[in-house]
């Protein structure tokens, strides 16, 4: 249960931070210190979580639905961007050569990371920003050719 509550602190400081503390104050009516509260890891705020509709709130603005894609993760679930979004420009052959370019700035952050043989926290956050930009690009990728259908 506590990997569970740390996974989801994690989650929701990453879509405070996306939005930007003050946007998502006024976004969500809460203060900085409650909005610190949700992503605590202190004992005393362990029981405290982000309430559904400011989710929804900051997750309406921010560049990647962290806490929905972390919930989704925690039981298997894949999630897809909504069809009646507007896709990304370009196409296919575009999202090929994104992914290519992504998938070498990601494998360019490892080898830096295991220079010294071990991840840091700060690479493990630069490897984890590489792999959502790619997430990212796999998405579109996918939009592009399930439109093609």
């Amino acid at each position: 249960m506590e990997e569970r509550r740390s996974y989801l602190k994690k989650h929701t400081e990453a879509l405070v931070k996306d939005v930007g503390i003050e946007n998502a104050c006024t976004l969500t009516g809460r203060s900085k210190a409650t909005l610190g509260r949700y992503y605590s890891m202190s004992e005393e705020h362990a029981d405290r979580f982000i309430p559904v509709d400011a989710v929804s709130a900051l997750e309406a603005q921010s560049s990647y639905p962290h806490v929905t894609g972390a919930l989704a993760e925690m039981l298997g679930i894949t999630l897809s961007f909504d069809p009646q979004r507007a896709n990304r420009e370009g196409g296919v052959n575009s999202d090929v050569i994104k992914l290519s370019q992504r998938f070498a700035l990601l494998m360019a952050e490892y080898n830096r990371s295991m220079e010294d043989g071990v991840i840091s926290v700060n690479e493990a956050k630069r490897l984890l920003q590489e792999t959502t930009a790619l997430q990212k690009v796999l998405i579109d990728m996918k939009m592009h050719l399930e439109a093609s259908d």
